[in-house]
């Protein structure tokens, strides 16, 4: 940050993309529960960021619960956590996203019991005209979505800047921007909102990945934090909140700051010796790990391997060496090319089974029994030479 620290007169945290109650069902039951509960775990470490920096308020941009209408188990945590703190002269700001719109019976509503369990310096953006006014001569305008889907660029509800108006002013609405190739826009936000409507920092929300827009143009920032927790394998920089700092001079320095716990990766694996080194990794335990494996192994070497994979996903009695293992793994398979000389140690009634099953490995329907007989007569040879 090359802002002098006595030079500061406004400090924020920009979050947006919480996703509370997204569900995983591509991974089992076990591992859903584990990306499920980190959504809600980040927030800690959000609110602590917030405290470490002594911000002045905390902007969360919109998709906060995963839909409209959340379980109540994701509602009064939320709430919950906010009242362990005593922020009386921090304020926290809510917008609704399109995944969570403002609807008359959404959890946003003002009957809402939620909205009955916030602190007094929780704020709801339950209104397009909604201002605040910030430490320090500054301001904030937001603008919720009332819908799931919209036309309407959202920044056209901030009023642009009057002449004379010295207040530093910040915006906060959720949308996409047209910097995206091939995206779907959805209250599409024009990429220079915030030199048509004189703001000085423009909080968004909707991509999950940290980046300013346009990337080439820091000053006004228009800024997307990402999701703190990433949600998919696709999302490009997730995992970090944006930490604003304003100057005298109106201007604005942001930068990234992770919290998230896991990060997300997709590897192939078609080497013997690349899976090895996959299970040196020292950070696989703070991994989502979405790994193929590809390739054809004599039958050590494949013993091997399934005892590398073991230790990586781990099994009922040990934890695995990764944190959260997608493990593809039909593309590794047996060479059976010479495994019966790896069965030497069979009997002969043995011996001439597994000469049979090569044949069968051959045919392709009947090639992974086949296969995992002929492992299973070499585990049997391997075992009486020992």
């Amino acid at each position: 940050m090359t802002t002098a620290e006595d030079d500061i007169v406004l400090r924020l945290l920009h979050t947006a993309d919480w996703h509370l109650g997204r569900r995983f069902r591509s991974f089992t039951e076990e591992n859903e529960k584990k990306l499920t509960r980190a959504r809600l775990d980040v927030l800690d470490r959000i609110l602590l960021t917030a405290e470490r920096h002594m911000v002045d308020a905390v902007l969360c941009a919109g998709d906060l619960f995963d839909e409209p209408n959340p379980q109540p188990e994701w509602w009064e945590q939320v709430a919950a956590l906010f009242k362990k703190r005593n922020w009386s002269n921090r304020p926290v700001f809510l917008l609704p996203g399109n995944h969570d719109p403002y609807l008359m019976d959404s959890v946003w509503a003002k009957g809402h019991k939620f909205r009955s369990l916030l602190p007094d310096w929780v704020h709801v953006v339950d209104r397009e005209d909604f201002e605040f006014a910030l430490p320090n001569n500054a301001v904030l305008y937001a603008v919720p979505c009332m819908s799931k889907a919209g036309q309407r660029d959202p920044t056209q509800a901030i009023p642009k800047r009057a002449e004379g108006d010295e207040r530093i002013r910040v915006g906060m609405v959720h949308g996409s921007t047209f910097d995206v190739k091939d995206c779907q826009t959805n209250f599409p936000i024009a990429s220079d909102a915030a030199l048509t409507r004189g703001l000085d920092y423009l909080a968004i929300g909707d991509t999950h990945g940290f980046r300013f827009v346009p990337p080439d143009r820091p000053h006004p920032p228009t800024v997307y934090p990402g999701a703190p927790e990433p949600t998919a394998f696709d999302e490009k920089d997730p995992g970090s909140v944006a930490v604003v700092f304003v100057n005298r001079q109106r201007r604005a320095t942001v930068k990234p700051e992770r919290v998230a716990r896991w990060t997300w990766e997709e590897l192939e694996v078609t080497t013997l010796s690349e899976l090895k080194e996959l299970a040196q990794r020292s950070d696989l335990g703070q991994r989502v790990l979405r790994l193929r494996v590809d390739m054809q192994l004599a039958a050590p070497d494949y013993e091997l391997a399934e005892e590398l994979l073991e230790a990586l996903e781990g099994t009922e009695a040990r934890h695995g060496k990764v944190g959260v293992l997608d493990l593809d793994r039909q593309g590794l398979e047996l060479d059976t090319s010479n495994v019966d000389s790896f069965c030497n140690e069979l009997p002969e009634i043995l011996r001439s089974a597994v000469r049979r099953l090569k044949l069968d490995a051959d045919d392709p329907l009947k090639r992974a029994t086949a296969q995992r007989a002929l492992f299973h007569l070499y585990r049997v040879s391997r075992k009486k030479a020992s």
